[in-house]
C-alpha cells in the first residue's frame, strides 16, 4: 500500500511524538511505499519567523532520520519541495464548499485559543487535501481525533471526481489504535501547547530534571499504589521491557516504593531506550550534506508521481497545458 503522512516543524519532537505517532510511521514503512513529509507551508499558518521555521524543518528530518526513518524505504521530503501540490490546492479549492469548511474543528479550536482568523488557517484542510490526493495515497495514518481531517479529503476528491470524472483515489483512514496517549508533566496529554513536554533529544541534565517534576498523587511512600492512574508509570512502561514493566507493577502494589524512586529509574529507562537514536542524530549532524541528499532524492521521487496525478486533474477540468 501507499502510505503518506505529513508531520509539522513546530517544535522539537517530544515522547508523545514518539509514542503516539512517529513510532507507527516507521513500523509502516518496513511492507508499503511510504511517503513521510515535513509540512513547513501548514507551518505558515502559526510560526512567521523564517530563520526558526528554516531551523525546526531541518531539525525535524534530522530527527525522523535518527529515530528510525529510512530513506531506502520511504521517501522523505520537505512540502515546498514539492510544487505541484499548491498548484493542486488551487484546483480543488474551486469545488470545495464553504460550508464543508466552516465545520472544521481544528479551525474553531485554533480560533478559540486566539490565532487570527486568516483564510491560511481556514483553508488548510484543502491544502491537506492536495497533500493526500496528489500521491494516489492510498491510506493515512491518523489518530481518531484527526479522523476529520480525511473525511475532508475524501468529501473533496467525491467532489472533484464528480464533476470532472474518475480522477483521484479515495484514501483510507489507518487509524492508530495502538498510538500511546503520553501523559506530560502536569498530568495532561503531552502536547507543547500546554508546555508539559519531554522532548526526545533534549540534553540529558535537563530531561532528567523535567522526568522530576511529574506530577503524582500523595500517596505516602509505605502504602500500595496504582500504577494505572500513576503518571510517571504510563511513562515508564513505553520504555522498558514487558519483564521490567511487569516487576515495576508488583512493586507499585506491593508498597515501600516512592515516587521519587520510580522518576529516577524512568530517566535511566528514557536514556537508554533513545542512546542508539541519540547517537544517530550525532551523526547525522555532522554529515548535512547526507541529509540534505535525502531530502532532494525524497522530493524528486515525490514530485515524479505528484507531477502525473496533477496533469491528470489539470486535464480533467481543461486547464492542461496547450502547445507545449
Amino acid at each position: 500500500m501507499r502510505v503518506l503522512s505529513g508531520i509539522q516543524p513546530s517544535g522539537a519532537f517530544h515522547l508523545g511524538n514518539y509514542f503516539g505517532a512517529i513510532r507507527q510511521y516507521i513500523d509502516l514503512q518496513e511492507d508499503n511505499e511510504a511517503f513521510y513529509f515535513i509540512a513547513n507551508l501548514h507551518a505558515l499558518t502559526s510560526l512567521r519567523d523564517r530563520t526558526r521555521l528554516e531551523d525546526l524543518t531541518r531539525d525535524a528530518a534530522v530527527d525522523l532520520l535518527a529515530l528510525g526513518l529510512n530513506p531506502e524505504k520511504a521517501h522523505l521530503f520537505i512540502q515546498s519541495d514539492v510544487p505541484e501540490v499548491s498548484e493542486l490546492t488551487w484546483l480543488l479549492m474551486t469545488v470545495t464548499p464553504m460550508g464543508l469548511l466552516e465545520r472544521c474543528h481544528a479551525y474553531k479550536d485554533k480560533v478559540s485559543q486566539g490565532l487570527p482568523a486568516e483564510h491560511g488557517l481556514f483553508s488548510y484542510p484543502v491544502l491537506m487535501a492536495a497533500d493526500i490526493l496528489i500521491y494516489d495515497s492510498e491510506v493515512v495514518p491518523v489518530g481518531q481525533d484527526q479522523k476529520q481531517h480525511l473525511e475532508v479529503t475524501r468529501d473533496i476528491a467525491s467532489s472533484f471526481n464528480h464533476m470532472y470524472g474518475d480522477v483521484f483515489r479515495l484514501p483510507e483512514p489507518l487509524i492508530l489504535k495502538e498510538g500511546a496517549v503520553v501523559p506530560g508533566l502536569d498530568g495532561q496529554k503531552m502536547s507543547k501547547s500546554y508546555s508539559n513536554t519531554i522532548e526526545i533529544f533534549e540534553m540529558e541534565k535537563a530531561q532528567r530534571k523535567k522526568i522530576m517534576r511529574i506530577v503524582t498523587d500523595s500517596v505516602p511512600v509505605e502504602d500500595s499504589k496504582n500504577p494505572d492512574t500513576c503518571n510517571v508509570f504510563q511513562i515508564y512502561k513505553l520504555v522498558v521491557s514487558d519483564a521490567d514493566r511487569d516487576a515495576m507493577e508488583q512493586r507499585y502494589h506491593a508498597g515501600g516504593l516512592g515516587y521519587g524512586e520510580v522518576k529516577k529509574e524512568l530517566a535511566e529507562a528514557v536514556v537508554t531506550y533513545f542512546a542508539e537514536a541519540r547517537a544517530r542524530r550525532e551523526t547525522l549532524l555532522s554529515r548535512s550534506d547526507d541529509v540534505s541528499d535525502i531530502l532532494k532524492t525524497g522530493a524528486m521521487r515525490a514530485r515524479e508521481k505528484a507531477s502525473e496525478v496533477l496533469d491528470r486533474a489539470q486535464k480533467a477540468c481543461g486547464i492542461g497545458r496547450i502547445g507545449c
